[in-house]
């Protein structure tokens, strides 16, 4: 090998860092050949064109938005054990110390932004439009460029693996550390790159969502007769929209620090650090609700139809979603407590921070009250929302712990914030993601998920949970503080942190079963040929599985809240099939390529900027440019979609 192909392959694809990366450089060559050859030997390039990569259907990007989480939750997961296996022993150097703070900010950053967000899209594609009664979203090729931009966002930030460095000052990246001086590698470049991509898919994704529940909801469904999971999205949106710039900024001004030599944050130049703080976490705190109020949609979807019951307190379901809305911008700053910033700040802090609880805490007895003597049935939708209770409960209860400014002094930045936040975040967002997976899937593909397998993930997932958490509450009360990659034999650390590292290993298994489930249903699931399988409420469930590309041959008027139980309870539920004579034709957006060549180009021009590689960068600017001009000119967006066809296709689907 000659010395510039040496040097090549040891600065940028990291040869000298030992078999963790070769081993991923081997899985992701043979990954890829994988799929090359499957899609040439099946001749399938025209169909993943045609069909996928230029689709503007919310269905399909909502499907592609629930493959990409599920990845990320893989990627995220695997470093997670990484991280436990290095802590299960002490003195332990499984992995050194910079490779530790590589993985912690790897993991913190993809389950937050690029698991738990695509997560959540996925279910406001899937959904919304069905259960408001609409054809597509407000905006289907800007939700396309929301799609792109989000992945290719999270591609560039995944490569940094295996191409030149991850970040590792952290998932919340705080300078100084992240300044230019503490971390010259590219790592911390493809964090800021990688997340300001995605996040402005995120903000489109948000004001996208927000229109199309304002604007297009069908006749007759009034604000107070939504769903509350169109509601929970609607809360989420408004969030989005103001908190996400935020972080924009944030990153932009630290990406100006590194590159272009300003001193925003750096001290010794009139900078200021603390103001990334508190502009991150004006985006940081108002996320965890944008996360979790989908799941708690999720929740009162789910509680409802299988307690075969109308969900109790809608009012104050409704109002309980708005006031987190509120009150989740008013909490930011108690995390940094321990800054001095005063007794008045702490206090205004810690009291809006136990004020949250409140309305969360009406949200869940009303799911309680709902299933009072309600006909449950414990399929796996309401399996994980069950788990999600007691879950959530401890974590709330932890939260108002921390929430004390006096206490937090005492548990800042120790292993018991370790486990509040993974208590809340994969007991709140996770659990309610897996439910809306499980509730949804057969509305996605038409086939419902392998009950047995999935009783199996579910198990060994939950007992996994607190085996891997609960020691954690313990350890960070013996003062065992977060980011430690080592620790010594005397600190009586030892079997708490071995038991925690088995949970993980568990929790692993679960989502192995989840795989195993979902490849399995594929062939031998069960068919759902009503479109109705849990005997649901809503007008999503009034379709057949699935849903056309048009979703609905006529509009529906709604009349009641829970329409679609309530025409099935009074033997009406022709009043929601199509009459020939009041099918017209529809207007439907084109497919375009153009949203994923836009993607192309932020990825290459992301890509030259992290490396300073500024004639890439500027392609890929120019790229973006032409992109947008493209768009300009593109004066046929629809087509017209014959009513003769819509009746074809609706007696193929015997619904006419």
């Amino acid at each position: 090998m000659s010395e510039t192909l040496r040097n090549f392959a040891n600065t940028y694809l990291m040869w000298n860092e030992g078999p963790l990366i070769w081993g991923s450089d081997v899985l992701i060559l043979l990954t890829i050949i994988g799929i090359v050859g499957v899609l040439t030997y099946f001749k399938k390039w025209r169909w993943l064109w045609d069909e996928w990569l230029t689709t503007v259907d919310h269905k399909r990007i909502g499907i592609m938005y629930l493959i990409a989480a599920l990845l990320m939750l893989f990627r995220g997961g695997v470093d997670a054990e990484l991280l436990r296996t290095q802590l299960a022993i002490p003195g332990n150097h499984f992995l050194d110390a910079a490779h530790y703070d590589q993985i912690f900010t790897t993991h913190g950053t993809i389950m937050i932004l690029f698991m738990a967000m695509p997560f959540i899209f996925a279910l406001f594609n899937i959904v919304v439009p069905l259960q408001i009664g609409a054809r597509d979203v407000a905006f289907p090729y800007l939700n396309a460029v929301s799609f792109w931009l989000f992945f290719f966002g999270a591609l560039l930030f995944n490569i940094s693996f295996v191409f030149g460095g991850s970040p590792d000052a952290g998932w919340v990246s705080y300078p100084p550390l992240s300044e230019l001086g503490f971390d010259p590698g590219p790592g911390e470049n493809y964090y800021l790159l990688g997340i300001q991509i995605s996040g402005i898919g995120s903000i489109a994704t948000g004001i996208n969502f927000l229109a199309t529940i304002l604007k297009m909801r069908a006749p007759g469904m009034s604000l107070m007769r939504m769903p509350l999971f169109t509601w929970s999205v609607l809360g989420a949106c408004i969030m989005i929209i103001f908190a996400f710039p935020a972080l924009t900024v944030a990153l932009a001004l630290l990406l100006l620090d590194r590159v272009a030599g300003t001193h925003f944050f750096t001290m010794l130049h009139g900078g200021n650090p603390a103001m990334f703080v508190n502009l991150f976490w004006i985006w940081g705190h108002p996320e965890v609700y944008i996360v979790v109020l989908p799941a708690f949609g999720v929740f009162s979807e789910v509680v409802a139809t299988f307690a075969r019951k109308r969900i109790f307190g809608y009012a104050s379901m409704v109002s309980s979603l708005i006031l987190i809305s509120v009150i989740s911008y008013f909490v930011w700053v108690h995390h940094f407590f321990t800054m001095g910033a005063g007794p008045d700040v702490n206090t205004f802090f810690a009291i809006a921070s136990m004020a949250v609880g409140i309305p969360t805490g009406v949200k869940v007895f009303n799911w309680l009250f709902t299933m009072w003597r309600g006909r449950i049935r414990l399929s796996l939708p309401m399996m994980w929302t069950l788990a999600f209770i007691p879950t959530f409960a401890i974590g709330g209860a932890t939260g108002v712990m921390l929430a004390v400014a006096p206490a937090d002094y005492q548990y800042h930045n120790s292993y018991f914030l370790i486990a509040h936040f993974h208590q809340t975040l994969i007991g709140g967002v996770v659990f309610g993601m897996l439910a809306g997976m499980y509730y949804w899937w057969p509305k996605m593909f038409g086939f419902k998920l392998d009950e047995r397998l999935g009783r199996w993930a579910f198990w060994f997932f939950n007992i996994g949970f607190y085996i891997c958490f609960m020691p954690q509450y313990a350890l960070g009360l013996m003062g065992m503080q977060r980011r430690m990659y080592v620790y010594p034999a005397d600190m009586g650390w030892n079997t708490l942190n071995l038991v925690s590292t088995i949970g993980a290993y568990l929790m692993g298994i679960g989502f192995l079963f989840i795989v195993a489930q979902v490849v399995y249903s594929i062939r031998h699931g069960e068919r759902d040929l009503t479109g109705d399988p849990w005997d649901g409420r809503t007008l999503e469930w009034s379709l057949p599985s699935p849903a056309p590309h048009y979703n609905f041959a006529v509009i529906p008027v709604v009349t009641d809240r829970d329409m679609w139980w309530i025409l099935k309870r009074e033997g009406r539920e022709e009043e929601l099939m199509p009459r020939p004579e009041e099918v017209k034709d529809i207007h439907m957006p084109k497919n375009s390529g153009v949203p994923f060549l836009m993607g192309v180009c932020f990825f290459v021009g992301g890509f030259g900027v992290v490396f300073n590689w500024w004639w890439l960068a500027v392609a890929g600017l120019a790229g973006v440019l032409l992109s947008l001009l493209s768009r300009s000119f593109q004066h046929e967006e629809e087509y017209s979609l014959p009513a003769e066809k819509v009746i074809e296709t609706e007696i193929s689907l015997g619904r006419l």
